[in-house]
């Protein structure tokens, strides 16, 4: 019966107490900090503290931002902005090009119809005749019979 309830049970750990003690720190730290973050005097600190970095970060990002741009003009680079005024270009190609497609499409559409339909009549003018002959070649064998 010993041998039973030792193979039943879990073999002891010294460690395990103080794995509870963390996970219950841990889940205490959690729904605090979940508390603070979600309470409008925490939004108010953060605007304040980012409203003050992005001003007192404005003079040196300037200045790295001329400092880069002196360098990209020396080693005869394009800045970011020549990039962008590329891409822009080039965009404004593929809309023009596009659009000069879509035109090139409709007039062949329409050149195309007035030629199917000439086709059409001087196919049916070419077969009117073959027609007439036979309406001719049949009334005449018509006549023939008749007599």
């Amino acid at each position: 019966m010993a041998e039973e309830a030792t193979k039943n049970s879990k073999p002891f750990d010294p460690l395990e107490p103080w794995r509870g003690m963390r996970d219950i720190y841990l889940d205490v730290w959690a729904k605090t900090m979940v508390e603070m973050v979600n309470s409008e005097a925490y939004a108010q600190a953060t605007g304040t503290m980012l409203d003050t970095y992005l001003t007192v970060s404005a003079p040196f990002r300037e200045t790295v931002e001329k400092a880069m741009l002196k360098t990209l003009e020396q080693l005869a680079m394009p800045t970011r902005n020549d990039v962008i005024s590329i891409a822009e270009r080039m965009t404004n190609i593929e809309i023009r090009l596009d659009d000069l497609d879509a035109k090139i499409d409709a007039l062949l559409a329409r050149a195309s119809q007035p030629t199917q339909q000439v086709a059409n009549a001087t196919a049916s003018a070419s077969r009117a005749p073959q027609q007439a002959a036979k309406k001719a070649g049949r009334s005449t064998t018509a006549k023939k019979r008749k007599k």
